[in-house]
């Protein structure tokens, strides 16, 4: 029997599992680059305009960080940087979808019993990467038809596509040798998430630091970028591309045909023979549960925040060149001074990831589940709701503990370049953790699907990318107020505003209390539910 015999059958059952959300994010993220062209027609409708804010705002080194490079000065240009994040969500989405069919399938316990049939050890991930990198190529193709039909270049058009296909392709690879490598579907997260945002802090880096360009050669979220559409396209970075996909994926196969199933290629640190008394406690266990990959994600904060504090500089020399920009980070999550404006934007990425952690952290209780492993815990004087309540401590504190870490290095690094830390410490850690609320909602949203609803308790990262999208390509698609009230993130209000009020981060805490609650409770009278 070779080791693909039974692809085509997880293809087919991988799509049907699918059959909701594939679509959805495959339609959302091909449909949205072309109608960032009418968006950017009206605001820069004549070609001096164009120019103008290609040659101040396009090219200052907190939009070439945040966006990526601007290679054309025309309407092309400016729609390919402002779709720059789309690199990030389409590759995040491939690298969840490769380790939802792969490692979170095998933890399940699902894995084994298709071991029994006659499936090949390599079919699983086979069909996982098909199924994911087949989204991304069609995801490239609706982007390039949509750009032609608005009238764009058709070479250009089809470099766009590929630019956000490349992303995609190579961070489901990286997601399907993590899943060889780790032991369970959080650690192949983790892995999968850190890379991805290695990968990032690399590409801004290269972008936005003079004379570190060349660093770009170290992520492919740059080399995707490297096909400069719309500007004398080159097409040999595919090449790079490709063969780091081929080579990714092969050593993912050989992985899985030699690992046991359930385990990892990366040996586990085995404790102690007896358990400290600290661990005497479903809390203690939580914090050894989660530990490592908060310490992870707080490296990863502290590192985000020096960057953009590093960047905030920047900021103030675009007031003169562009007046217009003001609007677009206004609209994005300011009124009251473009640094102020920056500095709210900013904080809102940052709480955006943070709620992804915190729904990462949140999944455990799901997780847990489904591998029995609570089965024994509740057998002891832990209760159901103390068990539950370990784990959301330690996602609630865990996300304020990133915020926290993210707010104070762009506050240090700012401050201190500009001997201003006094007056921009509490401004700006204020604008972190004024965020919070809106990540623990979408926590609470995870929570009340694990209490209600378990089979669809991972629908909650579809409140984490309904969120990016309306913050990231809100102002750009120019989309209606009540579309965006739909982001918890909408709703906070600016440290130091003057028209500043509590009321809205009150409001979003109540429901976030409500929603936990209510989950806690369907928790507390269901039965346990396996995977």
């Amino acid at each position: 029997m070779s080791a693909l015999t039974g692809t085509r059958g997880l293809v087919r059952l991988a799509l049907r599992r699918d059959r909701v959300r594939l679509p959805l994010w495959v339609l959302w993220l091909g449909l949205i680059p072309p109608s960032f062209v009418s968006a950017t027609e009206r605001l820069y409708p004549t070609a001096a305009e164009q120019l103008q804010y290609a040659r101040t705002t396009g090219n200052s080194p907190t939009f070439l960080a945040l966006y990526g490079p601007m290679h054309d000065p025309g309407l092309g240009g400016i729609v390919v940087q402002r779709a720059g994040l789309l690199s990030v969500v389409i590759a995040l989405i491939s690298a969840l979808t490769v380790i939802r069919h792969t490692r979170t399938e095998e933890e399940a316990g699902r894995r084994e019993l298709l071991g029994a049939t006659g499936t090949g050890r390599a079919a699983p991930l086979a069909a996982a990467l098909l199924v994911a990198m087949s989204a991304c190529l069609v995801s490239g193709v609706l982007v390039a038809a949509g750009m032609i039909g608005q009238g764009m270049p058709a070479a250009g058009s089809v470099a766009f596509g590929l630019q956000l296909v490349i992303g995609g392709w190579a961070f489901a690879a990286v997601a399907g040798l993590a899943a060889q490598l780790t032991v369970g579907s959080a650690a192949a997260r983790g892995l999968s998430l850190t890379v991805l945002g290695a990968a990032f802090l690399i590409r801004m880096a290269a972008d936005a630091v003079d004379g570190l360009s060349w660093l770009g050669w170290a992520s492919p979220l740059a080399w995707a970028q490297r096909l400069r559409p719309y500007a004398g396209e080159r097409w040999w970075p595919l090449a790079l591309a490709v063969a780091a996909v081929v080579a990714l994926t092969w050593a993912a196969g050989r992985l899985a045909a030699r690992r046991d199933l359930g385990a990892g290629m990366l040996p586990e640190r085995l404790g102690p023979a007896d358990a400290a008394p600290r661990l005497a406690g479903p809390f203690s266990l939580a914090w050894r549960l989660h530990r490592r990959t908060l310490y992870g994600w707080l490296a990863g904060f502290t590192a985000l925040g020096a960057v953009y504090g590093g960047l905030a500089g920047g900021v103030q020399d675009m007031i003169g060149d562009n007046p217009g920009l003001r609007e677009v980070f206004t609209r994005l999550g300011g009124a009251s001074g473009l640094l102020d404006a920056y500095f709210a934007s900013v904080m809102g990425i940052m709480g955006l990831i943070a709620a992804a952690y915190a729904v990462s952290a949140a999944l455990r209780l799901r997780s847990e589940e489904a591998a029995l492993h609570i089965e024994p815990l509740l057998a002891t004087p832990a209760g159901r709701l103390r068990w539950a309540a370990s784990h959301l401590t330690v996602a609630a504190a865990g996300s304020a503990a990133l915020l926290a870490a993210g707010g104070l290095a762009t506050a240090l690094v700012h401050g201190l370049a500009t001997d201003r830390l006094r007056a921009d410490l509490p401004k700006v850690l204020g604008a972190a953790m004024a965020q919070l609320p809106a990540v623990w909602l979408i926590a609470a949203i995870c929570v009340a699907l694990f209490g209600l609803l378990p089979q669809l308790t991972t629908l909650s990262w579809s409140a984490v990318a309904a969120a990016g999208l309306v913050m990231a390509f809100g102002a750009g698609l120019d989309l209606s107020q009540p579309v965006r009230n739909l982001s918890p993130f909408t709703h906070v209000p600016q440290i130091g505003s003057a028209d500043f009020t509590p009321a809205p981060l009150i409001a979003l805490l109540v429901t976030a209390a409500a929603l936990a609650a209510l989950g806690l409770a369907g928790f507390r009278r269901r039965d346990l539910a396996l995977g």
